[in-house]
């Protein structure tokens, strides 16, 4: 595995508020392809708890709607590369767009 990407789900699609989602799915990539994908439940939301939980299970990157600046310090200090601000979608399909540098991204959602 060359990278793991995880995507916050709610319903099967990214939800834009990354601490209340119901469920993380992890991609991994090799050669730029995406070889395979897993749907975790998430923890309990609790603050500060989805940075390390993430970290564990070898997360790469992150695509999230909206993420919390504090969130993003974390993961930029374990060197997991956190892309805010993208649309609502389905897993595998933003990824593919991620591979293709077709992700177009907003301004981050969230503002604490």
């Amino acid at each position: 595995m060359e990278k793991r990407v995880a995507i916050p789900v709610n319903n099967g699609l990214l939800t834009q508020h990354f601490g209340h989602c119901s469920h993380f799915v992890f991609i991994d990539i090799e050669s730029n392809k995406i070889v395979s994908d897993r749907t975790v439940e998430a923890p309990e939301h609790q603050p500060g708890l989805l940075p390390p939980w993430i970290i564990e299970h070898g997360v790469t990157d992150i695509i999230a709607g909206g993420i919390g600046n504090k969130a993003i310090e974390i993961f930029n200090k374990h060197n997991v590369n956190v892309y805010a601000g993208a649309p609502e979608g389905e897993p595998k399909e933003l990824v593919k767009m991620f591979l293709d540098k077709s992700l177009v991204l907003r301004e981050n959602s969230c503002n604490h």
